[in-house]
């Protein structure tokens, strides 16, 4: 199957308000530190079971200075409140997005 455009591109406003509103301005506010909304998204996105946002968001949030081990204890963390089946699955997208050495490490 050959791949397929991005979703946004079916709705350019909604595309618009992603890039304009959502990156632009919400992920901007200086009232929380692009760390913490990582964090926040990450354990939105796996608690709601959003798994297809969510390998973005984890390489995101590890860009934005959240470590590998706090993701781990988040994920670990939210199997008690969002359920165990969600946590795996995070726990495969995380190591999916994971460098090649922090896998054979573990």
């Amino acid at each position: 199957m050959a791949d397929r455009p991005h979703p946004l591109t079916l709705a350019p406003k909604l595309a618009e308000l992603n890039t304009e509103v959502l990156f632009g301005d919400i992920w901007e506010r200086p009232e929380l530190s692009k760390r913490d909304r990582s964090l926040i998204t990450v354990a939105s996105l796996v608690s709601l079971y959003r798994t297809e946002q969510l390998g973005f968001h984890l390489a995101r949030a590890i860009e934005n200075g959240v470590t590998r081990d706090e993701l781990v204890e988040a994920i670990t963390h939210l199997a008690f409140y969002a359920g165990w089946p969600t946590a795996v699955t995070a726990l495969g997208q995380l190591q999916t997005i994971l460098p090649e050495e922090d896998e054979a490490s573990s």
